[in-house]
């Protein structure tokens, strides 16, 4: 679709087409655009033979609510500098995630170690599969300096899974953490690991390095773990959780929180999000974000349905009522998004 004034373009990412600003209009944030009447940026959704996903508008065009801008400016190119001169992976970029743009222009980034290629080959995730390269030791070095150089007061860690490590990468996420609170004291730090295989030892590992929040995804409702997450189990992801506050109550730390996600569109019932949702707060999960699945391609499973973002907010509503201290739901909500309102205290520091 044309533009008045168009700037250059961007790639698509998965099923979110991103374009440039007109220069000097401000950019409509995912923030902006949760709800209808967001950013009109039209594309194509669908392939010719796929089946129309529930609540799509004509032609398969997806909802006002799912268009949005990328961010440039000044402090949007920062980042992307220093990411490149310390050859760091961000899943901002591997993930194809739709709030790159907003949040590489408020200077802030979800890190990846342990490379950019997985072991596992969910039905969902954009990251390149297949047989990592030698794992880079000084990597936490290089995170916690670009932490540095962002002046970051909250950073995400994620991580690729490393079946082919005997820990699964759990030491080079506990030396990550350390790193960074070396370099930036202040600086608060989340960690979204896989799920190490369950190893209880690896697990803690991570834990006593003290993340302030302790990060895996569900991604999706018990019944469709095995088509979306092939090589993962509920039960298996909600014991990292649950171990891991385990281990943070033996050493004393309390105060870590723990936290996971859910993407919604992939043929899972509202019964089933809702008692998806009950497990893991009977499981004393702290925080809870929840995300519109996209497509990356017509190789990865397909979209069954858009959510609206009412349907989002009912969800909020009712995660809140369960007990959840924190629930982040909308589309273009995603793991990280604004993940640093969910650390303990930060609201009131803000305010001091």
């Amino acid at each position: 679709m044309a533009l008045d004034n168009p700037g250059p373009d961007f790639s698509t990412l998965g099923e979110l087409t991103v374009v440039s600003n007109p220069s000097g209009s401000g950019h409509a944030s995912p923030s902006e655009v949760m709800y209808p009447g967001g950013a009109q940026v039209d594309g194509g959704l669908l392939a010719p033979g796929d089946p129309m996903p529930e609540n799509a508008g004509p032609g398969g065009r997806r909802p006002d609510w799912l268009k949005v801008r990328l961010g440039i400016g000044g402090t949007y190119a920062d980042t992307n500098r220093i990411l490149r001169a310390e050859s760091l992976n961000t899943v901002c970029e591997e993930a194809r995630c739709p709030n790159q743009g907003e949040c590489w222009a408020l200077g802030t980034a979800t890190f990846m170690i342990l490379g950019s290629v997985c072991t596992r080959n969910c039905g969902f995730c954009a990251i390149d599969t297949g047989r990592p390269p030698i794992t880079d030791m000084d990597e936490p070095r290089r995170v916690a300096g670009a932490t540095q150089q962002m002046g970051l007061k909250h950073v995400v860690i994620t991580m690729v899974a490393r079946d082919d490590l005997a820990d699964g990468g759990a030491q080079m996420v506990a030396d990550t953490i350390t790193e960074i609170r070396r370099l930036n004291p202040g600086t608060s730090t989340e960690v979204l690991i896989s799920d190490l295989n369950g190893r209880p030892d690896d697990i803690r590992t991570v834990v006593e390095a003290r993340p302030d929040i302790l990060n895996h995804n569900v991604e999706t409702v018990p019944r469709l773990q095995k088509p979306v997450r092939r090589r993962a189990r509920w039960d298996r992801s909600v014991s990292v959780l649950t171990h891991g506050r385990h281990v943070a109550s033996e050493i004393g730390f309390e105060g870590m929180v723990t936290k996971t996600g859910m993407m919604l569109g992939l043929g899972e019932t509202w019964d089933e999000i809702v008692e998806a949702m009950a497990l893991l707060r009977d499981a004393d999960v702290d925080v809870l974000t929840i995300g519109q699945y996209l497509r990356p391609s017509k190789q990865h499973l397909p979209l069954v349905k858009y959510y609206t973002p009412a349907e989002f907010m009912s969800l909020r509503r009712i995660g809140l009522e369960m007990g959840f201290k924190h629930v982040q739901s909308g589309p273009l909500v995603r793991s990280s998004y604004h993940a640093a309102e969910q650390v303990p205290g930060r609201e009131a520091a803000a305010a001091s």
